[in-house]
């Protein structure tokens, strides 16, 4: 308790620097697009400068950037201005303020004076803040319902909640939300639409047996609880953070995503689940942030030495065995040293011991030289550490361009071009020109590949996932996939875009270690990293997307999309590679299918059943809270 007040009064002695807005240090969760697609608007058209490669944002640090924006009225267009107003209104507390709401031209406020604070109802999310301004307190319901039809059927997902954010003497904020989640539909029981299914024994293939497991789709992960229909899962979120005017530490549960990306990044996405973690961000001047967590990730994976004893029948024991632990440290040093770059670099390590690593709670360390310490000794096999680096350039006012790239594991022997191994990298390129030569139209495009074992690991409690969803791009290995979007914002509160995406998965291999004699130094190569990437197509999905959403008020939109994909399947040609996917029966042994059998095999583990094959889709919903 002693060392908590001495950390408290420290935070309180150095937080001595006005700033117009410092308040609820706050993630603002990157579902709600509609905000961040603006700040990228006015960050492409040189107007703010924001940190694109660490999300989520908080709100505090978007109430800012609004704020500039607002202070710099003569270099915004007239529909840029209301959108500014608009989004000033959601972030009214940050600002010392409380809430209006306008419709028609006309203001309307609806508050409630007391002798110690205000009240706000709109929106209608419910508003307090004291009039010394030391606690500040939100409460909005989340409600919302989507539907999707095509050939398949109709798919209907529903999900409430509620969301609560308090801010305490402008150095604590305490937050949480609740949504709970519902997939059904015509045609689609017992299917899981963030699912595909993998051939789970050796089944005659014309009457397969299949268990769940990712599909490669950019649909954000979730960990479904058991029912008998499409499925539903409860997605709770929350933290407590503990800051001043230069930083931050805290305990939260969210979605992250590291790496410049406008489709998916391919450091950290935030395509998996949230998962709790301990975090810290250092803000000291304006061209420097460093930003760490701690995290503990589902695995997935079963520990046979750890279970419980259940008292099952009379006279009768069952065995319950529970998962392996699984953790995650992680750093990233962002620099902005002009106006017009902005460079981040990092590392990560994923290990799994029985209990967290002192170690790594260290915030500024190289992981892997720390895992080589605990470990070589052993003579074990390492955990699983990375690199990765992000970098947007802005040449010119209206043009972004931007990269990362994440490095699972590198040897300088490994580019001559007589060794056929590869380094399992992944890079990703992007581009977003917007507001010229018309105001409101932006045109942005990506491309990423990934090589062969990039996520993967011989020990597979390491991969690079959580919930078995991988953390970087949703592609995973030896993939590849192209993004292009031509978007259009018209009036306030309204976005309009058509968009294509074409993804590429080519052969599918398990990463296994061991080595077999080779002509290269040291006289031994890996048969998994030296077969060649991007050879033979697997699978590939084309999406062709036209969606218009408008934003009613803040953080309620309404969306209509017409979607047509075409998810398809292909059998390599090749014989099948020690380590590579062509179907495993339960006990973990390969199986060996080939053409249609194979075909089948690759669509149904990587696509939901609702997009297999061709198919127009027609989505409509109403949503409030995100």
């Amino acid at each position: 308790m002693k060392t908590i007040r001495r950390i408290a009064l420290c935070l309180l002695a150095l937080s001595v620097v006005p700033l117009t807005v410092r308040a609820q240090r706050i993630p603002e969760a990157i579902e709600y697009s509609e905000v961040y697609d603006f700040i990228e608007e006015l960050t492409t058209d040189g107007i703010i400068r924001s940190n694109a490669a660490i999300k989520p944002y908080t709100r505090d640090h978007i109430a800012r950037l609004l704020t500039e924006a607002q202070s710099k009225d003569s270099l915004l267009s007239p529909r840029q201005r209301d959108e500014v107003q608009f989004y000033l209104q959601d972030y009214a507390l940050e600002c010392d303020t409380l809430p209006t709401y306008y419709s028609y031209g006309h203001r309307h406020v609806t508050q409630w004076i007391t002798p110690v604070s205000n009240l706000s109802l709109a929106d209608p999310s419910l508003h307090i803040l004291t009039k010394d301004k030391i606690f500040k307190f939100r409460l909005r319901p989340i409600l919302g319902m989507d539907l999707s039809y095509n050939k398949k059927g109709l798919l209907m997902h529903r999900w409430y909640g509620a969301e609560i954010q308090m801010d305490i003497a402008r150095h604590l904020s305490i937050w949480g939300s609740i949504r709970d989640n519902s997939w059904s539909g015509l045609g689609i029981n017992n299917s899981k639409i963030h699912y595909g299914w993998r051939l789970a024994d050796n089944s005659d293939p014309s009457n397969p047996v299949y268990a769940p497991n990712p599909a490669l789709n950019n649909i954000p992960g979730v960990q479904y609880k058991e029912s008998n229909y499409g499925g539903d899962f409860s997605d709770s979120r929350g933290g407590i953070s503990l800051y001043t005017w230069w930083g931050s530490i805290g305990v939260q549960r969210e979605r992250i995503q590291w790496g410049d990306a406008q489709h998916c990044s391919n450091i950290l996405s935030a395509h998996n689940p949230a998962v709790p973690m301990v975090t810290l961000q250092l803000t000291p001047c304006k061209w420097f942030q460093f930003d760490y967590f701690h995290a503990w990730l589902p695995s997935n994976v079963t520990d046979s030495s750890y279970y419980y004893t259940e008292r099952y029948k009379e006279g009768e024991t069952k065995l319950n065995y529970r998962p392996a632990n699984k953790f995650m440290a992680a750093n990233m040093f962002t620099f902005m040293p002009i106006k017009y770059i902005q460079f981040s670099f990092g590392n990560s390590i994923v290990y799994a011991e029985r209990n967290v690593q002192a170690a790594y709670f260290i915030p500024i360390a190289f992981f892997k030289s720390l895992d080589h310490l605990l470990t070589k000794g052993l003579g074990s096999e390492n955990q699983n550490s990375q690199v990765f680096a992000s970098i947007s350039v802005r040449p010119t006012d209206h043009l972004r361009l931007y990269g990362s790239f994440y490095l699972d594991e590198f040897k300088l022997a490994r580019l001559k071009k007589s060794n056929p191994e590869h380094n399992p990298v992944s890079y990703l390129v992007g581009f977003n020109w917007s507001g010229w030569p018309v105001r409101g139209l932006s045109l942005r495009g990506e491309f990423m590949r990934s090589y062969i074992a990039t996520y993967t690991h011989s020990i597979k409690v390491l991969d690079f996932t959580s919930n078995s969803f991988n953390m970087g791009h949703y592609m995973g290995d030896n993939a590849q996939s192209i993004f292009v979007q031509l978007a259009y914002r018209p009036v306030r509160g309204l976005r309009l875009t058509l968009d294509y995406t074409c993804d590429t998965k080519y052969r599918n291999y398990d990463y296994v270690r061991y080595y077999i004699a080779g002509s290269v130094k040291p006289n031994k190569q890996n048969p998994i990293i030296a077969q060649k990437p991007f050879s033979e197509k697997t699978w590939r999905n084309d999406v062709v997307n036209f969606r218009a959403v408008y934003e009613v008020f803040n953080n309620c939109y309404a969306h209509v999309d017409f979607t047509y994909n075409n998810a398809r399947a292909y059998a390599p040609a090749s014989e099948r590679t020690d380590g590579e996917d062509r179907g495993w029966n339960a006990d973990g042994t390969s199986m060996n299918l080939t053409g249609a059998a194979l075909e089948s095999y690759y669509l149904n583990k990587f696509t939901p059943v609702f997009y297999q094959g061709g198919n127009f889709t027609f989505s409509c919903g109403l949503s409030f809270g995100f």
